[in-house]
């Protein structure tokens, strides 16, 4: 079997389509040699990182938003026909509309179609219109949990039984113990207080780290020593979708018990939970939700939102609320209940183990099985 493998996102693996691409294919490599597989580039792309056995071709260029459609409608399936392979794979929600062989499109969220204000400019709801059509025409459609699966189905109108959930995974690098050497440089790096709650991710709307900065004013009066860490490269704050969450902090009175750290290299985000004494994320709407299981998979006793994908992916290992007071209680009771803290970091270990990269390539290539052998 020979996968054509879109790879647009390979150079950009501090987004969540950029880290399942790095992480997926060499699982894959290992899991299944009998797949041949080849990753197709924008021009200029740098290739470090690609995983002995996978070849790369290089086309198009640019990497705006138009050289991106021009890639995903043109010069994918064109490098796919080409190269004769036996099946398209797109890691992500933008597939072709038109495929010279069958085509498997993963569908990390539906973000767009079930929160509109995602796609309030008319290129964004052209561009929500073209994926949707072409998800449509897929042969078949991964996504990333069973909560992802229920609005996938239901907004994008592909029937059940063309869906499978795959779940994600997290590599061995987030552990209580092992990498621990570099964390005292990675203290250093960042400036980073003795003792600290992380948040890692984006400051978009759904991400609510306003209900996060909330939360915190009641932490801080209890545990004043304890500082929210913020971590995610900032946006151009002030619009519908980006909220200014600087001034939102000021109005808060949190002054100097806020620290913003910017952006976070991946090789230092395991250092980063595995020293936090607690981690939050009360993102209202994921596809998954990774630093849910970072932080699991690290040791550090995690909070999060309670919605379905989070009771799904947390499962007992998370502490989920469904307020800033809820929020604010359950992180003052894990940084002052030693019992609770050490009961939720024993679940949440435990939970980690349920998801492997190993895991998630075979019944990704299961899927690849599947869709050539209905094809025969």
């Amino acid at each position: 079997m020979h996968v054509a493998v879109n790879g647009w996102f390979w150079s950009q693996p501090g987004v969540g389509s950029g880290q399942y691409l790095r992480r997926l294919i060499p699982a894959l490599r290992q899991a299944r040699p009998d797949i041949t597989l080849t990753l197709i580039l924008p021009t200029g792309t740098d290739p470090s990182g690609l995983p002995d056995g996978v070849s790369a071709v290089y086309v198009g260029g640019g990497r705006g938003k138009l050289a991106k459609i021009w890639f995903e409608q043109r010069h994918f399936p064109a490098a796919v026909g080409k190269l004769k392979a036996d099946l398209a794979f797109v890691p992500y929600w933008g597939g072709s509309l038109s495929s010279p062989a069958p085509l498997v499109t993963m569908v990390l969220d539906v973000i767009p179609a079930v929160l509109p204000e995602y796609a309030a400019s008319f290129g964004a709801a052209l561009y929500t219109s073209l994926v949707t059509a072409s998800a449509r025409g897929s042969s078949h459609l991964l996504t990333l949990s069973a909560a992802s699966k229920v609005d996938v189905v239901k907004h994008l109108g592909v029937p059940d039984e063309r869906v499978t959930v795959t779940h994600l995974a997290v590599d061995s690098a987030y552990h209580p113990q092992l990498g621990a050497d570099k964390d005292p440089a990675v203290r250093q790096k960042y400036d980073l207080p003795d003792q600290y709650i992380l948040y890692l991710g984006g400051y978009d709307s759904r991400k609510q780290v306003n209900e996060l900065l909330l939360a915190y004013t009641y932490v801080r009066q209890g545990t004043p020593d304890v500082i929210l860490v913020l971590g995610g490269r900032e946006p151009a704050w002030g619009t519908s979708v980006f909220p200014d969450l600087r001034k939102y902090a000021d109005q808060l009175d949190l002054g100097d018990s806020v620290k913003w750290i910017g952006y976070v290299d991946e090789s230092d985000k395991p250092s980063l939970y595995r020293m936090a004494v607690a981690s939050s994320y009360p993102s209202r709407y994921e596809g998954f939700g990774f630093p849910v299981l970072e932080s699991m998979a690290s040791g550090t006793p995690v909070t999060a939102w309670d919605v379905p994908v989070m009771r799904e992916i947390g499962g007992e290992g998370a502490y989920l609320v469904k307020s800033a007071r809820e929020l604010g209680g359950a992180l003052l009771g894990l940084i002052n209940q030693a019992p609770l803290r050490d009961s939720l970091i024993t679940q949440g270990l435990s939970q980690a183990t349920r998801y492997s990269w190993r895991k998630t390539a075979r019944e990704t290539a299961a899927v690849f099985d599947q869709v050539l052998s209905q094809g025969s």
